[in-house]
């Protein structure tokens, strides 16, 4: 099956009414944590801070609210600091525009990675069911694994977040420079949940280390399609579909090709063990 024939058949096991129930899930947990977000924020307000702004420009004395959370008490002094001057004046409406634009959306795509992580066990078993139910699943993940994971892959994301800074600033460079890190947190979480939960860890270092790109320009291909603004929240499951497809189909092939060469080993130990029957009775 080549990469079309795998991108179409996700696509109709998405649309069909069991995954379509499955995918109201992400949607509707995600909205609600991004709108009590929202809600949070909005306690302290964005008005207020464009208020603080003019004030550092107008060279007035800037008062904090000493009960605001420490997130706002160090986002205002950056501003207070950003307005301060004229010459970076411009790096603050950047800032405020451009990069909570983009924080927002990539919220979004975290958010649901993380929630469909939570279904990925369902929505797998369903395509083993319909199609891959002759294959015998040693699943690798434990209790434990997802969590850590996730642990390790925010940290490392959050690093070459802060890293990456000096490009943030570069036209075109900047676009790369704030995807690269997302994307290596969507590739990680991604991946492991997808592979843990259908591969033994021997399994999946026989196909990984074989078709590790592959894999890659698949996860690139759905990293892209969640750049469409807030559109993880309703394809985050057709992700788990067409890795799992792809998953599967590989290790259809690498339990076929142990089942060939179980065969040519019995048959060798047969044809060795008429050899030696045949040399005895020679023998006698």
């Amino acid at each position: 099956m080549n990469e079309i024939e795998i991108i179409i058949k996700s696509i109709k096991d998405f649309f069909s009414s069991p995954m379509l129930k499955i995918a109201l899930i992400p949607l509707i947990v995600t909205m609600i944590i991004l709108y009590a977000l929202f809600f949070a924020a909005a306690d302290f307000g964005i008005s207020s801070l464009q208020q603080i702004a003019e004030s550092s420009q107008n060279g007035q004395e800037v008062v904090i609210d000493e009960n605001a959370p420490f997130y706002f008490v160090w986002a205002t002094y950056l501003i207070v600091f950003l307005f301060k001057y004229s010459f970076t004046s411009w790096i603050a409406g950047f800032l405020f525009y451009t990069v909570g634009t983009v924080l927002v959306l990539q919220a979004s795509v975290i958010l649901s990675i993380i929630v469909i992580g939570f279904l990925t066990p369902m929505i797998l078993a369903i395509l083993h069911k319909k199609y891959y139910s002759h294959l015998s699943l040693n699943p690798y993940g434990t209790l434990l694994s997802p969590i850590w994971v996730l642990f390790k892959s925010a940290l490392i994301m959050i690093i070459l977040f802060i890293v990456l800074i000096p490009v943030y600033f570069v036209p075109i460079l900047n676009i790369i420079a704030f995807s690269l890190p997302l994307y290596y947190f969507f590739h990680k979480l991604l991946n492991f949940d997808v592979s843990s939960t259908i591969l033994s860890k021997e399994e999946f270092k026989i196909i990984y280390e074989k078709d590790a790109t592959s894999f890659r320009l698949r996860t690139l291909f759905l990293y892209f399609i969640s750049m469409i603004p807030f559109a993880t929240l309703f394809t985050a499951v057709y992700y788990i579909i067409y890795l799992g497809h792809g998953y599967f189909l590989k290790l259809d092939e690498l339990q076929k090709r142990r089942n060939k060469e179980e065969e040519n080993q019995a048959q060798k130990q047969e044809v060795n063990k008429e050899i030696k029957e045949d040399i005895k009775l020679i023998s006698n």
